[in-house]
């Protein structure tokens, strides 16, 4: 498959969403895997939070999933649902325009406040190209309004385009989205967190899913955690890509 061009806007052309280039987080050693740098800040969390509060986090975890969501939600071999985000000028994107011309990877992140999602997001960012050059595109979702999807990118030295998905309307039609547990819905909800970077007063997040959908439309890959310190490792996503793309 054809290399993309290196540079691009999505006012020039619907499929594509990364701005390629030289920046902070390329610049970063990919030698260390996310799978280690999430767990280094985990060990960090659990060094200096108070107990009850790592208590609270955990017993949240085990709620979501209690409800059974990594199980109800689309699956490899499952119909990708189609829809369509915003980027941050408000130029529309229709997700089945982008799988018609090649492999996809859908990857959805809660919000630039989450430090897991920017870990997830550098990452992402550093494996662009051997994405690219097994011919997928990377299409990032998130509940972020466009301004803050873009102040997460430019705060995290990455030149990823996150596309809106509004109220999380998307993600819920795939399945993933669900309510913060009550041990934790206080903490979102005394600090408007939510509010402020989503513009609504839903206590709702997607899980931080990764899916892989071939030209067909067809979910060959799915990363699916209710734990939001786990998250697909890039290495196994382009190793999905170059199996859509066969």
């Amino acid at each position: 498959m054809m290399q993309m061009p290196r540079r691009r806007t999505l006012a020039g052309l619907l499929g594509t969403l990364l701005l390629t280039g030289t920046t902070m987080a390329q610049q970063n050693s990919t030698e260390t895997s996310l799978a280690d740098q999430l767990a280094e800040k985990t060990a960090q969390f659990a060094a200096r939070a108070p107990e009850e509060r790592k208590a609270a986090f955990q017993k949240g975890i085990d709620m979501v999933r209690a409800t059974g969501i990594e199980k109800s939600a689309k699956q490899v071999g499952d119909k990708a649902v189609d829809g369509t985000a915003e980027d941050w000028q408000g130029n529309t994107v229709q997700l089945s325009e982008l799988w018609n011309k090649g492999p996809v990877v859908l990857m959805w992140y809660r919000g630039g406040w989450c430090p897991y999602c920017n870990l997830q997001l550098r990452a992402m960012q550093q494996n662009l190209d051997q994405i690219e050059n097994a011919g997928a595109r990377l299409v990032v979702m998130t509940p972020e309004l466009p301004a803050k999807a873009q102040q997460t990118a430019e705060a995290s030295g990455i030149d990823i385009v996150a596309l809106h998905d509004a109220n999380n309307e998307l993600a819920k039609k795939y399945g993933i989205v669900f309510d913060l547990p009550e041990p934790i819905a206080p903490m979102y909800r005394d600090s408007g967190r939510l509010k402020t970077y989503n513009g609504n007063d839903d206590l709702q997040l997607p899980l931080s899913a990764t899916y892989v959908v071939d030209q067909s439309g067809k979910i060959t890959y799915a990363f699916l955690d209710a734990d939001y310190k786990k998250r697909a490792e890039p290495s196994e996503v382009i190793a999905a890509v170059k199996a859509a793309a066969k």
